[in-house]
């Protein structure tokens, strides 16, 4: 199992995780809430603006205050580490 650093110490299993969307798009906004009203929002942004959206196989979502391209070099960089 490969952890990735989120943001303020918050660790996603890179194993599982499907995609990294932009928190810009509306379909991205109506995603997050559906998944908040269903409870399989996880909230890791401790009160900043949403940037990232990292979604798994289990149909969570993450919300990071990291952006995509932030997010993306962390998941790389776990690949390299394997």
């Amino acid at each position: 199992m490969q952890l990735v650093n989120i943001g303020f110490g918050n660790l996603v299993n890179a194993e599982r995780v499907v995609a990294i969307i932009s928190a810009d798009s509306a379909p991205a906004k109506r995603m997050v809430q559906s998944c908040r009203e269903r409870m399989q929002l996880v909230d890791a942004t401790h009160g900043r603006k949403t940037e990232g959206i990292i979604i798994t196989d289990a149909d969570s979502v993450i919300l990071s205050y990291l952006t995509v391209e932030q997010l993306s070099a962390r998941f790389e960089r776990s690949d390299d580490d394997e």
